[in-house]
C-alpha cells in the first residue's frame, strides 16, 4: 500500500508516545534473523531478550545494537562485553574485512594515490578516493563486529577533523585515516596526537604546509592548542600560539617525487629560541614542536578536555566527579585510551541510565541498517542520503568536526523520514531488508505480535499497549494490509523520536 505523507506523519507522531520505553518491563522475546556473512548464506541464529537497560547502553556503544550483541552481553554480562570490545584485536572481523577488498585505495600511499588520481581524472573525478574512504567507512560501522573500536575511530576522525574538499585532502585523508586514525583509536593519546601533528592531511587541512619563518601561519598551533588538547579555556594565550606556530615552521608536505609525504625544511624553519606554555624551547629543529607536543599531549587540562568530549560523547552527560576521575586516569596512564574508557564506560553506565543523545545522520542511518540486519553494498545512494542530512563522511568544513548537539541535527527531520519510508520499502539501491523472514522465523502472525517484534527489535521493548493499539487503529484507518503492515510500522518506527535518540 502506498503510504501518503501525511499518513506517514500521521504514523510518526503515534509512535511518538512511546518514548518512555526505557522504563518498560523486560521484553519477552525470540526471533531468527540473518547474519549477512560475507560471499555466503546467511546463518539464522537465535535472538534471545535483553533487558531495555542493557539495550539502551549498547546503543551507545554500537551503531546500534545487532541482535547477536544482545545476545553475547545476555550471555557473559555487561562488563565482560566491554572489556571484549577494549580489545578489538581479539575479534574477528572477517566478514567486514572481506567487503573492504573492492577498494583499492585504501591501501595505497600518498604519492601512488596522486599519481591513481592524477590518470583517472578525465574518466573518473578525483571523488573516487574520497568516496572509496566513504564507502568503506559506511561498510565498517554496518558491519564490523569490533563497534567500540568503530565508535572511537569516528571520534577521533571529528576531534582531528579533516575535510577532503581542501586541496589535496581529497587523497590524503585515506591515508591518515589509515596511518592517524585507525592504529591509535584506543591506544595513547600522545602516539595519536604524534601521528596527526606529522600527518600530511592535517598539514594541508590547517595551512601549515605554509608555515615559513619569514611569514608564520598561526592556524594549526591554534587548533592544535584549542580543538586538539587544551580546549578553548584551557589557559594558552595569544603569544603561546605564536611562539607554537613558530616551533612549527618548516613542517610541511612533499610536492615532488614521493608527494603527500611529510618532511622538516630547517631552510624554512625559525630557529630562535621559543617560550610555550611557560616552557623555554631552545632551539633544536624538527624537534622543538615536538617538545612542544608531547608537553599538550601530558597537560592536566588535555586530560580534562578529553575526558568531559568522550563523556558527551558518549553519556550525554556525566556529573564532574566522573570527569575528574576518567581525567586523572587520562594523566595516571600516559593517555591509555582503552584505561580511560574502562573507567567512563563502566562506571558511568552502571550508575544511572545515561542522558539521551540525539542521534547523528550517519548513526541514524546505520543504526536502522543493523538493526534490521539490512545488507548494503554501501553505495552512493545511500551517502546521497547522508549528504541530505548534512553529514557526508570527511566533509565537515571547520576544524572543530561534526558536532555532537542535538540542535545541530534536529531541524533537518524530513529527510529521515523520507529514509526511514524509501528503506523499509526496499527502494534504496543496493539496500535490501528480508523483514517477512525475520518475521516468520520470528513466529508473529497477528498484527499485535508484528507490532511488538518490531519495537523490541528497533526500540528494545514493545510499545506500550495503548500506543499500539492507537498506532494499528490509525494505519487500518488508512487502509493498510497485512502485506504491507510490516513495510509501514517499521518506517514508523524508525522515524519515531524513540529511535532518533539514544
Amino acid at each position: 500500500m502506498p503510504l501518503s505523507r501525511r499518513d506517514f506523519l500521521r504514523l510518526a507522531g503515534l509512535v511518538a508516545a512511546s518514548t518512555t520505553l526505557a522504563a518498560c518491563q523486560r521484553p519477552e522475546f525470540s526471533a531468527r534473523v540473518y547474519d549477512w556473512a560475507a560471499g555466503g548464506t546467511p546463518p539464522i541464529t537465535d535472538w534471545p531478550a535483553s533487558a531495555p537497560r542493557h539495550f539502551a547502553a549498547l546503543n551507545r556503544l554500537t551503531f546500534g545494537p545487532r541482535v547477536e550483541e544482545r545476545r553475547r552481553v545476555a550471555e557473559i554480562g555487561w562488563q565482560a562485553w566491554v572489556e571484549e570490545q577494549l580489545t578489538p584485536e581479539a575479534i574477528d572481523d572477517t566478514a567486514a574485512d572481506l567487503r573492504l577488498r573492492r577498494f583499492p585505495t585504501l591501501t595505497m600511499r600518498a604519492t601512488e594515490l596522486a599519481d591513481w588520481s592524477d590518470k583517472l581524472f578525465d574518466d573518473i573525478d578525483k571523488a573516487s578516493v574520497p568516496n572509496e574512504l566513504r564507502q568503506a567507512t559506511l561498510i565498517r560501522q554496518v558491519y564490523s563486529r569490533r563497534q567500540l573500536y568503530e565508535l572511537m575511530a569516528e571520534f577521533w576522525t571529528d576531534h582531528f577533523n579533516i575535510s577532503v574538499d581542501k586541496g589535496d585532502g581529497y587523497f590524503l585523508k585515506t591515508v591518515d585515516d589509515r596511518d592517524v586514525i585507525r592504529p591509535h583509536a584506543l591506544g595513547k593519546f600522545r602516539d595519536l596526537l604524534w601521528a596527526s601533528a606529522h600527518s600530511p592531511a592535517m598539514l594541508v587541512y590547517l595551512d601549515n604546509q605554509a608555515n615559513v619563518k619569514s611569514h608564520p601561519n598561526e592556524n594549526y598551533a591554534r587548533e592544535l592548542m584549542e580543538l586538539h588538547t587544551l580546549g578553548v579555556n584551557g589557559g594558552y594565550g595569544q603569544q603561546d600560539v605564536m611562539e607554537l606556530a613558530r616551533c612549527l615552521t618548516g613542517w610541511t608536505v612533499k610536492e615532488h617525487g614521493w608527494r603527500g609525504e611529510f618532511t622538516f625544511d630547517p631552510e624554512q624553519h625559525d630557529d630562535g629560541v621559543k617560550t610555550v606554555l611557560g616552557m623555554t624551547i631552545q632551539p633544536d629543529g624538527q624537534r622543538e614542536a615536538e617538545h612542544a607536543i608531547e608537553a599538550l599531549a601530558a597537560h592536566p587540562n588535555t586530560a580534562l578536555f578529553i575526558a568531559t568530549k568522550l563523556a558527551r560523547r558518549f553519556l550525554g552527560a556525566a556529573p564532574a566527579e566522573l570527569i575528574d576521575r576518567v581525567a586523572q586516569t587520562f594523566l595516571h596512564t600516559d593517555g591509555d585510551i582503552r584505561s580511560v574508557l574502562r573507567v567512563l564506560l563502566l562506571d558511568g553506565l552502571a550508575a544511572e541510565p545515561p542522558q539521551p543523545v540525539f542521534k547523528r545522520p550517519a548513526h541514524f542511518i546505520v543504526s536502522a541498517l543493523r538493526q534490521l540486519n539490512a545488507y548494503t553494498d554501501s553505495g552512493l545512494a545511500l551517502h546521497d542520503y547522508l549528504a541530505r542530512l548534512g553529514q557526508t563522511y570527511f566533509s565537515w568544513p571547520t576544524p572543530d568536526g561534526s558536532p555532537d548537539r542535538a540542535e545541530a541535527w534536529q531541524g533537518n527531520l524530513l529527510p529521515r523520514w523520507q529514509f526511514a519510508l524509501m528503506l523499509a520499502q526496499g527502494e534504496i539501491n543496493g539496500t535490501r531488508l528480508s523483514l517477512a523472514e525475520l518475521l516468520a522465523a520470528s513466529g508473529a502472525r497477528t498484527r499485535e505480535r508484528i507490532a511488538d517484534q518490531l519495537a523490541v527489535l528497533l526500540l528494545g521493548a514493545p510499545l506500550p499497549t495503548m500506543t499500539r493499539a492507537d498506532l494499528l487503529n490509525s494505519l487500518q484507518d488508512a487502509g493498510a494490509d497485512k502485506e504491507s503492515l510490516p513495510s509501514i510500522l517499521t518506517a514508523g518506527l524508525i522515524a519515531s523520536p524513540p529511535f532518533q535518540w539514544r
